[in-house]
């Protein structure tokens, strides 16, 4: 079988991953969390993920009739490295939902007629109008993260994107959207295996991009491009929600959980949404590079 960009993850994984993280590959089992950091050491159980993603995906169904006749605003921020969950989160999100009102906003690059917008500008078009849920899938974050670490801004235009970043969205939440900012953090190791697992699987091999490729060798500069970002844009109106995401399964029912218990819905069950666990969802302090 043909691999994408000629075996260049299975490349990097012989010869240029650290050794630490080709040793926690070569010795974990299937169902092992691979960062020692994480707090738990084995993923979810699939019945218990099943059992509990049923009852929540009840009230998601809830919260969408409420957020229609109520007309309320929902904006949804998912940001992370590459292989963190964010699409299979967003897909939990909405398994249930109407999608005309919960869409997903997922753009390319930005056009030549976008290059000379605002920045902003592209983005403002796509926010939720009443009765709507918006997924935004990576977002005017690029900017911060992705654009820096590969060049494809100035200095200057990453300086004044944190100038105006938080003014942006403090007249969002002002107006009356409901924003959720979700970091997807996801370690080197981990990262790593699903990469290498979208390499094999012809089904999957379409989230493969070349950044994907050359960021494998950028961990540090994404590193520092992520904690400087977190730093200079977590604020009380519009805080980040940090996701450890080495288990997809506890990540998706806690960023579910995470905007269920915002809201007081008409008919909402607080004991089918369960606990947040704040081990692996909750504030910066949480992240890990």
């Amino acid at each position: 079988m043909q691999l994408p960009f000629d075996g260049a993850i299975s490349a990097f994984y012989e010869n240029d991953a650290p050794d630490e993280i080709r040793t926690a590959l070569e010795t974990a089992d299937k169902g092992d969390i691979l960062s020692p950091e994480y707090p738990h050491s084995k993923r979810m159980g699939r019945k218990a993920y099943e059992r509990e993603m049923a009852a929540l995906q009840i009230e998601l169904v809830k919260l969408q009739s409420w957020v229609r006749d109520s007309g309320t605003r929902i904006a949804m921020v998912f940001e992370g490295r590459d292989a963190a969950g964010k699409g299979g989160t967003i897909g939990r999100f909405r398994m249930n939902l109407n999608p005309r009102a919960a869409r997903v906003i997922a753009l390319s690059k930005p056009s030549e007629t976008e290059r000379s917008q605002w920045y902003f500008q592209r983005y403002i078009k796509h926010l939720p109008s009443a009765g709507d849920m918006i997924f935004f899938d990576r977002s005017w974050y690029n900017r911060g993260v992705v654009e820096p670490v590969f060049g494809f801004c100035t200095p200057a235009q990453n300086a004044l994107f944190f100038e105006q970043v938080q003014p942006f969205e403090k007249m969002l939440v002002e107006d009356g959207i409901h924003l959720f900012k979700f970091w997807l953090n996801v370690s080197r190791p981990e990262q790593l295996r699903r990469m290498l697992k979208r390499e094999s699987d012809p089904l999957k091999q379409w989230k493969l991009s070349g950044i994907d490729v050359k960021g494998l060798h950028l961990w540090d500069e994404y590193s520092a491009a992520i904690a400087d970002t977190l730093d200079r844009s977590h604020t009380q109106i519009a805080p980040w929600i940090i996701l450890r995401t080495d288990d997809k399964r506890r990540a998706r029912l806690n960023a579910i959980r995470t905007v269920l218990h915002r809201f007081d819905y008409t008919r909402k069950d607080t004991d089918a949404i369960g606990p947040i666990d704040d081990a692996i969802c909750g504030g910066p302090d949480i992240w890990d590079a």
